[in-house]
């Protein structure tokens, strides 16, 4: 009796760590990969890559602006004139300021925008739809967002299916 209670032990506990293996299967999807991967030729977002560049160059026009505005201080300072390099050193700390507001300001609104180009229903609905026919296709109880779940410290690249998602939304999108 104590074997047979025994043997029964082991089999139910076998069953339950085999079930329990399975419901703790997951996988990973890096969304923004996808979005850029997928989107890459779509009018919005050449939109947005061109806005993107143009506050780059805008960007690197100020920081030339201000190197300058230092540059001709330096030389006010080696030539002894106080009320020049002050002046220069006024201009030069207004001009940073306004950079650092404008640096702040317009990367805000890029990834605000880039946010909502990722987020359009149409896109989310087709992207779900896969990650959902993979994740039943391949026994995954679970699928996380990698860049916005803050829980995820470590994790295989066998459970990434980013590049898959890609894949299948490429060859669907082609037929």
């Amino acid at each position: 009796m104590k074997k047979v209670f025994i043997i029964c032990m082991f089999v139910f506990m076998g069953t339950v760590s085999l079930s329990a293996q399975q419901l703790t299967r997951f996988a990973v999807v890096d969304l923004p990969k996808v979005y850029t991967a997928f989107f890459r030729d779509s009018r919005a977002v050449r939109e947005f890559e061109e806005r993107s560049a143009r506050v780059q160059t805008e960007i690197e026009k100020m920081t030339r602006e201000i190197q300058e505005l230092q540059s001709r201080r330096a030389d006010a300072v080696l030539e002894g004139d106080q009320s020049v390099a002050l002046r220069l050193e006024n201009e030069i700390y207004r001009k940073s300021e306004f950079l650092r507001e404008y640096f702040t300001t317009k990367t805000a609104e890029l990834e605000d925008q880039k946010k909502r180009l990722s987020q359009s229903s149409a896109f989310l609905e087709q992207v779900y739809g896969e990650i959902r026919f993979i994740a039943e296709s391949e026994g995954y109880s679970m699928v996380l967002n990698l860049k916005e779940s803050t829980g995820i410290l470590w994790y295989s690249p066998t459970v990434d299916i980013t590049d898959k998602l890609i894949q299948n939304l490429l060859d669907k999108s082609r037929r």
